[in-house]
């Protein structure tokens, strides 16, 4: 799988979330919280597809791009770059600068014990 960039997770998350749009609709998105132009939002998506990080319906005027790839894949392709590059292969590591580097509220505290209580159970 290719790594997506910065600017191509970005696209990917709102194609995601969209599951299907044309490339106003994801700049209208990516203009809400940064300043992009409209042919740079173009350019960025015409090499996704040059990539096969999106797939495209030319069928209409307004071409339709989809994501390729579903999230999940490319999160844990991610995660697994991240612990290896940046963490030796430690998962542990990454978990404990990640908890380290933020105040978990009580809410998201339980959320991890439980998660750790499913991982411990499944464990022979």
């Amino acid at each position: 799988m290719t790594k997506p960039t910065e600017s191509e997770l970005e696209i990917l998350a709102l194609l995601w979330e969209l599951e299907e749009a044309s490339v106003r609709q994801i700049h209208e998105r990516l203009a809400e919280t940064k300043d992009t132009g409209y042919t740079t939002t173009l350019k960025i998506m015409q090499i996704m597809h040059a990539k096969g990080m999106v797939s495209r319906d030319e069928q209409n005027r307004s071409h339709i791009y989809r994501p390729a790839t579903n999230q999940k894949e490319t999160q844990n392709s991610l995660l697994k770059n991240l612990v290896n590059t940046a963490f030796g292969g430690s998962a542990q590591n990454l978990v404990m600068q990640a908890l380290g580097q933020e105040n978990p509220s009580k809410e998201e505290l339980d959320e991890i014990r439980a998660f750790l209580d499913q991982l411990e159970q499944k464990k022979p």
